[in-house]
């Protein structure tokens, strides 16, 4: 039986939380330790990610860490199955991501292609080594890191928005695929947010979040199996009106926007 739109997921016990190492993927992390659940964490920057797994474990968190590149599909694939033979995974947070844009003269093409590998491949790379065992167990949750500059592209951040894009538009069309066989899919659309990614933006970020008020968010979107997890909401009003109005009428305003770095 398909699943109702918002039926409550039960809290769960063992989490993957990619990206782990900053920003929404380490408060995240925090936010999800306790005692009693494991979580498997990977990042970038080896110290970082560490001291991350450090404050969850002395929240009594048991951690599993790994620096990988989630583009790395082999690795991804090894780890993903030695963690779930160890603690079935009860949710998959396909958080980590890269951004840049074309404030700096323009979007080369090794720009472009290790955004999407990244941000594209990285998603499939951590989604599809799990779900054969959570279709085997008929229980699991997936959230995938979208934005909201997945809604609109834009031209200071052409491979970024496109990325998001695909994320967004793939996590809805698994939800559907996925509700008849116990798993609950949710795509994450934030605005801007305090991380590391926004901290070189050299422009006013309207609505501007702390990290820790957009993992609550979050959160408490996952538990009510929420399709979609978009904040703040004026911003993603915004968007929404720009993804409306006819390019005509908007292309022309956006390429006077500030451009991101």
């Amino acid at each position: 039986m398909k699943q109702p739109r918002s039926t409550p997921r039960s809290a769960p016990s063992s989490i993957v939380i990619t990206g782990a190492s900053s920003g929404i993927g380490e408060a995240l992390a925090l936010l999800y330790a306790a005692p009693g659940v494991a979580l498997a964490l990977t990042g970038r920057d080896s110290a970082r990610l560490e001291a991350v797994a450090q404050r969850c474990r002395t929240a009594g968190s048991r951690v599993d860490t790994a620096v990988i590149d989630v583009a790395d599909r082999a690795a991804m694939a090894e780890w993903l199955a030695r963690v779930d033979a160890a603690d079935p995974v009860d949710l998959l947070i396909a958080n980590a991501g890269m951004s840049a844009g074309t404030g700096d003269g323009g979007e080369t093409e090794e720009q472009a292609r290790r955004i999407l590998a990244v941000n594209i491949d990285g998603v499939l790379n951590s989604i599809h080594p799990l779900l054969p065992a959570m279709r085997a167990r008929r229980h699991g949750q997936i959230a995938l890191m979208a934005s909201l500059a997945g809604f609109r592209g834009l031209p200071g951040a052409p491979a970024y928005c496109a990325s998001k894009a695909m994320v967004r538009v793939y996590g809805e069309s698994l939800r559907g695929d996925l509700a008849g066989e116990g798993i609950g899919v949710s795509v994450i659309c934030p605005g801007f947010v305090k991380s590391r990614m926004t901290a070189v933006n050299r422009f006013p970020m309207p609505f501007l979040m702390e990290t820790d008020a957009a993992a609550r968010l979050i959160r408490r979107g996952l538990e009510r199996n929420a399709a979609r997890i978009a904040f703040p909401w004026p911003m993603m009003a915004a968007v929404w009106l720009l993804a409306l109005l006819p390019p005509s009428w908007t292309d022309g305003p956006l390429r006077r926007a500030p451009r991101k770095a």
